[in-house]
C-alpha cells in the first residue's frame, strides 16, 4: 500500500524534545514501513525517518521561530500533497481541519486523525458543513463534543515497544511530563508532591502562551525543597526519569484526547495517579496501572497504596494496548474500510472540479516550487 503520511510542521517528525502529533506520527511511519508498506511523509526538512520526506518548510516551525506564521507552510503543504494525490492508495492528515475543503474534491481516500480537544466551540460549525469528512479519534472520549462527525475509528497512540526499558524496581520520587500550562496540572502535582513529603521531579515545555502562568504560578512552587524543574528532555531522558520514579503524576483538568505520558511511564513499568478526565479511564486500568482519582486529597491517599501495583502488569498493559504494531495495525484496518468504499464516495464529487480546480492547485504550488 503507498500511503501519504502529512504531519504538523510545528515541530519536526521525530520533534527534537517536546512533541505529541509529531512523535506519533513518526512511531506510525516507521511501522508502516516496517510492515512493508510504502509511506511518503510530508513534514518539514529537518525531519529524520526512513519514508520518503517531502518537505514544505526547511525547519520545523518553532524551532526556527516561525511558529506565529502556520499558514504559508500548511498552504503549500496541501499543494504540495494535492500534486500527487492521484499516486497514493490513502492520505492519512494528522493536521487538525485546514484541507478539508480540498479533500471534499479529491477522489483519493483519504482520513484524519484529530489529535487535539475537540470540545472548542467553533468546532460545531467546522464540522457541521464537513460533516463527510471521514476523521479517526484517538479515544472515545475524545468524540463527545461532535457526536455528527464521520467517525471512522478510534486508534489509540502507539509507541515502539523497544523505546523505553522496563525497570522492575520502584524508585523514591515522583515525576511530572508533559507542558506547564493549567491544564496539564503542574500546580496540583507540586502541591501532592508537597503534602506527602516525596521528591518532584518535573520535565516539561513552557510555550510562549504559558510563559506568564509558569513565571507566576509555577516559578514560585520551584522555591520549594525537593522540586526539581528539568525543562524540554529527550526520549533518553524520558526513559531514565521515568523508569526511576515511584509513579508518574498526571492530575489534568481538561479533556485530555489521550495522554501519551501515561503510555511512557507505563512501558518503564512505572504506575499513574492520574484525574479522571478524558481518556483516562481508557488509558488507565484502575488499581492495576496506578489509580484514577477526582482531587488532591485521593491523589495522596492513593500514593500511601501505589506499592500495590505490580509494574510487570504495566508493562504488559502497554504491550497489549498501546505499542507501534498495535497503532499500525488499526490504522491499516481504517485505510482498508476507505479503499474499499473509495468508489460511492467519489461517486459524489464533481468530476468537473477535480479536473479544474486540481490543475489549478497543481500549477499554484508549482509556481512556488
Amino acid at each position: 500500500m503507498k500511503i501519504a503520511q502529512v504531519a504538523p510542521l510545528f515541530e519536526s517528525v521525530p520533534p527534537k524534545t517536546y512533541g505529541g502529533t509529531e512523535r506519533v506520527v513518526h512511531f506510525l511511519t516507521e511501522e508502516l514501513i516496517r510492515q512493508g508498506h510504502e509511506v511518503v511523509l510530508y513534514a518539514s526538512a529537518d525531519s529524520r525517518t526512513s519514508a520518503e520526506l517531502r518537505p514544505v518548510v526547511p525547519q520545523s516551525l518553532r524551532l526556527s521561530g516561525q511558529a506565529q506564521d502556520n499558514f504559508t507552510g500548511q498552504l503549500l503543504q496541501l499543494a504540495a500533497v494535492a500534486r500527487a494525490a492521484h499516486s497514493f492508495d490513502v492520505i492519512h492528515f494528522h493536521t487538525d481541519f485546514l484541507h478539508f475543503p480540498l479533500c471534499r474534491h479529491i477522489a483519493v481516500p483519504q482520513v484524519s486523525t484529530m489529535h487535539g480537544r475537540l470540545d472548542l466551540p467553533e468546532l460545531k460549525m467546522i464540522f457541521a458543513e464537513f460533516s463527510d469528512m471521514p476523521v479517526i479519534s484517538i479515544s472515545n472520549d475524545q468524540r463527545r463534543p461532535l457526536p455528527g462527525a464521520r467517525w471512522s475509528s478510534t486508534v489509540y497512540n502507539g509507541m515502539p515497544e523497544q523505546l523505553y526499558d522496563f525497570q522492575p524496581q520502584q524508585g523514591k520520587y515522583l515525576a511530572f511530563l508533559g507542558r506547564i500550562s493549567p491544564e496539564k496540572g503542574p500546580e496540583e502535582a507540586i502541591n501532592i508532591a508537597l503534602r506527602t513529603g516525596l521528591p518532584l521531579r518535573m520535565a516539561a515545555k513552557v510555550d510562549a502562551a504559558d510563559r506568564e502562568y509558569f513565571e507566576q504560578r509555577i516559578r514560585p512552587l520551584l522555591r520549594e525543597p525537593n522540586i526539581e524543574f528539568l525543562g524540554e528532555i529527550d526520549d533518553r531522558g524520558k526513559n531514565e526519569l521515568l523508569g526511576g520514579a515511584l509513579a508518574l503524576l498526571f492530575p489534568v483538568s481538561w479533556p485530555e484526547p489521550f495522554g501519551l505520558a501515561m503510555v511512557e511511564a507505563l512501558a518503564c513499568g512505572t504506575p499513574v495517579i492520574a484525574y479522571q478526565r478524558g481518556s483516562v479511564p481508557e488509558v488507565m486500568l484502575h488499581g492495576h496501572t496506578g489509580y484514577i482519582v477526582d482531587n488532591q486529597d485521593q491523589a495522596v491517599s492513593a500514593l500511601s497504596d501505589i506499592e500495590r501495583i505490580d509494574r510487570r502488569a504495566c508493562r504488559r498493559h502497554f504491550e497489549e494496548n498501546f505499542s507501534a504494531r498495535k497503532m499500525a495495525d488499526g490504522y491499516l484496518a481504517a485505510y482498508r474500510l476507505l479503499i474499499e468504499g473509495s468508489a460511492a464516495n467519489s461517486s459524489s464529487a464533481s468530476p468537473e472540479w477535480n479536473r479544474t480546480s486540481h490543475a489549478a492547485i497543481t500549477a499554484a504550488g508549482a509556481s512556488r516550487a
